[in-house]
């Protein structure tokens, strides 16, 4: 016990007590606290959803789940390659909160929720879900991401999705490293990274060989490499891989359903060579692998394996969207949360005129990326192939349009949210420190930036009437609104310029369709005070500055922005 000091105002203290220290915020209902979500989900059709997902924000919410994911994430995932015998395992050993977080994502239903039925509102629901869990664990959401992403790609193969279908739409937690015919659920993960390619699944080299001539039976043996293979304790992964032949010549990509054991109950030859050890994500387990033959089904048509993982990536993309647009709602309520309660220079650190300026730019930035989120739920439930034409635009144009804009913008203003609790955001033990580092996983994983815009450019000149049905539905909304009015008129002007000429700036064009598109929606579905501060500060005359907050707030209600984003 330290020395007792006496203050001038005849108070004792010693060193060891603890003032003006701010805890995290924990124990409170993720879902009650979020007013914009819990619009978008009576807006959307998901109203019915609402009881079950508030019952899961206020046990996500819990102080012990928040420890469960510290303890996730301190504790890694580790690797045993044999067991005491020598015998090959591979088997990759989590801490127990791993499970117990999996396993309540699990039982929520949110794995199969979209595809369990039609009913309206379905995917607004899975995304609200996904949404909340990604504010206190992202880890266990990498899985999670994989294996809902897989149902639609399984759902075209009637043998393979006769046996699946019951595992997959389960809602039981097994983490039994056995056959699936013996499990009650599964996980699917995939393999599309070699050393070699990175985003250029084309330069893959691994091999797929028929296990009977002419590759009847659809069974292929596997032999190559995988970079990264995420995650390697899923019960089967969709890998790509080169088609071979018995002559030694290689044909096209190909799909292929690769379980974790082979039919006869034998281990298959997926060799884990590694976990990668990575900046973020550590909870989850990312891993190198090499395939022994392995043994695999083809799924889909031989020479199209491109055109089928990139539709799981489609799905797993919008995932990424939603990670972040978490990241940056527990980065902006933490930080929002601790400066309401940490006093500074004679009063609370919120009500300090440069600090809320700062703070109202994480809230602008959270609702927005919440809002484009949501709306690609929407059309993901109606955009299908067969679905709306508009819906379908936004689907296939937007998602790696918002893919880009709001995983890059969840890296740079989590560090802005750290700066608001100062060391105490940065060192380890704390929240804002995980958070952090795990933004940019969903900026790099399914394509990293350039890639994204290229896919934007790729998609609006294959579908030009889509794209024209895109910006004529924000080119409405912007009627009246002169900012936004010039915006989408100049946007479609430059979009309409010689293809060759687009792609040197194509992050631009991209960057300044998702703010376009982020205002219409806040200008839709946003009090006016939200709108109002999003216009002014990214489209208006203010727009254009580099870092958060550095805007002047005169004539925004920074008081309804804040209300709006933590109501106190």
């Amino acid at each position: 016990m330290s020395t007792g000091q006496t203050l001038q105002t005849g108070h004792t203290w010693n060193t060891h007590d603890v003032l003006n220290q701010v805890d995290e915020l924990t124990d409170f209902n993720l879902l009650e606290a979020d007013p914009a979500l819990a619009e978008a989900l009576q807006r959307n059709g998901a109203a019915r959803h609402i009881p079950s997902l508030s019952r899961y924000a206020q046990q996500l919410g819990e102080r012990a789940t928040w420890e469960l994911a510290e303890q996730a994430n301190r504790h890694t995932p580790e690797l045993h390659r044999f067991d005491a015998r020598g015998r090959i395992i591979d088997a990759v050993e989590f801490h127990p909160s791993w499970h117990t977080l999996l396993g309540l994502y699990r039982q929520q239903g949110l794995i199969s929720l979209p595809f369990e039925d039609s009913s309206a509102g379905r995917w607004s629901a899975w995304a609200a879900g996904f949404y909340l869990h990604g504010q206190v664990e992202q880890g266990t959401l990498c899985p999670a991401t994989m294996t809902t992403a897989a149902i639609p790609l399984l759902q075209k193969e009637p043998a393979l999705w006769q046996q699946l279908q019951g595992k997959l739409f389960s809602h039981e937690y097994d983490p039994r490293d056995l056959p699936v015919a013996d499990k009650a659920s599964m996980w699917l993960g995939m393999g599309m990274t070699e050393k070699q390619g990175g985003s250029d699944v084309r330069a893959n080299t691994t091999v797929a060989m028929p296990v009977h001539a002419g590759g009847r039976g659809g069974e292929y043996l596997l032999r190559g490499h995988k970079w990264f293979f995420s995650a390697p304790m899923c019960d089967a992964h969709l890998v790509v891989a080169r088609m071979g032949t018995n002559e030694g010549n290689h044909g096209g990509q190909a799909c292929f359903y690769v379980p974790r054991w082979r039919p006869d109950g034998s281990r298959n030859a997926v060799r884990v060579q590694r976990l990668k050890d990575k900046v973020g994500n550590r909870s989850n387990s990312s891993s190198e692998v090499e395939f022994e033959d392995a043994w695999g089904i083809l799924m889909g048509e031989e020479g199209r394996g491109i055109p089928t993982i990139i539709e799981m990536a489609t799905y797993t993309r919008l995932n990424c969207v939603l990670g972040s647009a978490a990241i940056l709602r527990s980065a902006t309520v933490q930080a929002l949360a601790y400066a309401r309660r940490r006093s500074v220079f004679g009063k609370q650190l919120a009500e300090q005129p440069l600090m809320r300026t700062v703070l109202a730019d994480l809230a602008l930035e959270s609702e927005a990326a919440l809002q484009i989120a949501m709306r690609l739920a929407q059309a993901y439930e109606r955009g299908g192939d067969e679905g709306d034409p508009l819906e379908r635009a936004w689907k296939r144009i937007m998602t790696p349009a918002a893919k880009f804009w709001v995983c890059k913008r969840g890296v740079e203003l989590t560090g802005e949210a750290m700066e608001v609790l100062g060391g105490n955001g940065y060192v380890d033990t704390g929240v804002m420190a995980r958070l952090f580092r795990e933004a940019p996983v969903n900026s790099i994983w399914e394509g990293s930036g350039n890639v994204m815009c290229l896919d934007v450019l790729r998609a609006i000149s294959r579908e030009p009437d889509g794209a024209q049905l895109l910006l004529q539905d924000l080119i409405d909304t912007a009627a009246g609104e002169p900012a936004l009015q010039q915006q989408a008129q100049s946007l479609a002007r430059r979009l309409s310029g010689p293809p060759d000429q687009l792609e040197a700036q194509a992050r631009r064009l991209v960057q300044d369709l998702v703010l376009l598109a982020q205002a219409c929606l806040l200008r839709r579905h946003a009090p006016p005070a939200m709108a109002d501060g999003f216009i002014a500060t990214r489209l208006g005359a203010q727009q254009g500055a580099m870092v958060a907050g550095a805007f002047d707030p005169a004539g925004l209600d920074i008081a309804a922005i804040l209300q709006r984003a933590l109501p106190a």
